[in-house]
């Protein structure tokens, strides 16, 4: 009895059950209520029904004929205009996982020639990205050649261009999710794209192919799974920095380390840490995003809210593919019953390096305090193509130090605008740098030579920046000092606190949250004479929404007046906080 196995059926059973009616007749998918479709959602549905046929040999659930349901969605998928190519790579495998073969493949006898025909020529249609959608041209590959649509296998290829691209953008192996612009964008989407091209290679007809090119993969895919110890939280918290973290956050952690297993990249005296670190990383995923009544996946209510491009249904259907994959996967790796043995937490500090040149450091600096559970990530990144608070270097700790979903703020980042430049002490640095201070604290400090605007454009002979954070058990300090390099006039000052709460309903035990006693924040220095404006009440706004839960109360620190900021001067913003740390019951 496998139950970890098990009950990840169970689950994928639930939710497809619960989602499957949303398939149209003609396989396009009906959206949730107050959601818009997306154009590869059919080929998500298709994904997650052969992964679901795969793990289980069932081709019905609920009275629906799953291989009729992913002939329509891979037909929807094929036909859809303008074609997305990210479903179409979705669609492809989807088949496969019904079989290798054409000649014995029930999804493919089901489809009409023409679709054969669509499907024929839309793999074979070749394309290039230097983002994560490169992931999906391997996937497209791993079908094209599995099908016999083409005598040449072109994935080992590019498979190499991709780790070239890596190798190009980030001096430590990280994937770096940018395609224009400053750079170094490296967010949860370096997880997804080694989790989904080694879900591909082992879909590949030729499995030579997947045990050629697993050590590459290694070598990268490595870098994250060694990060996972520092990243999740006690409570099972995982990814929780840039766009589509949330449900996504444990989602993409929980694959890449039962793969990570499977594949025998962690050693065996490590595996009770990562099976501990599995365990919380599910618990918190099932406990948080899971209606435990009705079992499918929630991901949007009053409280919270998730990455604008997520639907909802798209998410079920990917969980449920997930889910299914779990369940082979612990199958394979033999997971222990029972709950694993917790390691001790320590308190630790420590920055992984992202990418290092003479242009710009990037990385994540992990703090955890062991006694009050404190846990926080704070990034130092590009944003990508939009900017959003989910991106900006301050201590990303939800249920103590939250910010909203989707929109941009400026939290805990004094946002100094001079004329039409907003600019932030975010997005890179220089000279970073981290180590222990007195009585077992922990710093991280870095630099900006240049200071940078919300545009991510350095703003040449402006200025500077220093920040400096300091952490002591559960307080921490942060410190930016400014200097300009001729008189110049600064128009507006702003600093933002959001103060915010778990889920009311879908939280894990043992979840953190603030006390009544709050952030407990005080200003000790403030060159810029900014004022604390009347606290801004938000429940009531769908605007301010985390991932996780809802947003109360914004406090900003505003100088909306003009400073003359002088050369030779340094303008400092100190700031510490000791926040009420308490842990949510169950």
């Amino acid at each position: 009895m496998h139950s970890f196995s098990e009950q990840c059926l169970d689950m994928a059973r639930s939710m497809l059950s619960h989602n499957l009616d949303s398939i149209q007749p003609d396989g396009t998918i009906l959206p949730a209520p107050g959601e818009d479709p997306r154009p590869d959602e059919p080929g998500h549905v298709a994904y997650a029904l052969g992964e679901y046929y795969r793990a289980t040999g069932e081709s019905t659930l609920k009275g629906y004929d799953l291989v009729d349901l992913a002939a329509r969605c891979i037909t929807a998928q094929m036909f859809t205009e303008p074609a997305a190519e990210n479903g179409l790579a979705y669609a492809s495998l989807g088949l496969l996982c019904f079989g290798p073969s054409k000649d014995r493949n029930p999804v493919w006898e089901r489809l009409v020639p023409e679709t054969q025909e669509r499907i024929d020529k839309s793999l074979l249609h070749r394309s290039d990205y230097d983002n994560h959608w490169q992931a999906f041209n391997v996937a497209k590959a791993v079908a094209r050649f599995s099908f016999g649509l083409s005598k040449k296998d072109e994935t080992s290829r590019l498979i190499e261009r991709l780790c070239d691209r890596i190798n190009a953008t980030s001096s430590n192996g990280f994937f770096d999710d940018s395609t224009t612009g400053f750079g170094g964008n490296f967010n949860l989407y370096g997880v997804m794209t080694f989790v989904f091209i080694r879900s591909a290679l082992q879909l590949h007809a030729n499995s030579g192919v997947r045990d050629r090119k697993l050590p590459t993969l290694r070598t990268y895919a490595e870098k994250y799974i060694k990060m996972m110890p520092d990243l999740v939280r006690a409570d099972g918290l995982g990814w929780a920095f840039g766009r589509a973290a949330g449900a996504y956050g444990q989602m993409h952690c929980i694959s890449l380390v039962l793969q990570g297993l499977r594949d025998g990249w962690i050693p065996d005296e490590q595996k009770p840490k990562y099976y501990d670190l599995l365990r919380r990383l599910f618990v918190f995923f099932y406990q948080t995003y899971l209606d435990q009544e009705h079992g499918f996946l929630d991901l949007r209510d009053e409280e919270r809210t998730a990455y604008r491009q997520h639907t909802t249904r798209m998410a079920n259907f990917d969980a449920a593919r997930y889910l299914c994959q779990w369940a082979r996967l612990a199958k394979t790796i033999q997971m222990p019953g029972g709950a694993p043995k917790p390691e001790p937490m320590r308190t630790t500090g420590r920055f992984v390096i992202f990418d290092k040149s003479n242009r710009k450091e990037q990385g994540v600096f992990l703090y955890r305090d062991a006694e009050s559970g404190l846990h926080a990530q704070i990034p130092l990144i590009s944003s990508g193509s939009k900017l959003t608070a989910d991106s900006l270097s301050f201590p990303h700790c939800p249920g103590v130090f939250d910010w909203p979903n989707n929109i941009y703020a400026p939290v805990m980042q004094p946002e100094l605008t001079f004329g039409e430049h907003v600019t932030l002490p975010s997005f890179y640095g220089k000279n970073c740098v981290t180590g222990l201070g007195l009585r077992n604290s922990f710093y991280f400090r870095y630099e900006q030579p240049e200071l940078i605007n919300t545009k991510e454009e350095m703003i040449k002979g402006l200025g500077s920046v220093k920040v400096q954070w300091n952490f002591a058990g559960p307080k921490i300090s942060c410190e930016f000092a400014y200097t300009v390099k001729q008189p110049v006039t600064l128009d507006k000052f702003r600093y933002l606190l959001v103060i915010a709460a778990p889920h009311s309903k879908y939280h894990v035990g043992g979840t953190l949250a603030l006390g009544p006693q709050g952030l407990r924040c005080t200003v000790s220095k403030d060159d810029f004479q900014a004022v604390w404006q009347e606290t801004e009440v938000v429940t009531a706004d769908p605007t301010y929404r985390t991932n996780y839960g809802k947003i109360h109360y914004l406090q900003h620190l505003v100088r909306d007046h003009p400073l003359i900021m002088r050369p030779g001067n340094v303008y400092r913003l100190v700031v510490n906080f000791e926040p009420d740390v308490v842990q949510v019951d169950g």
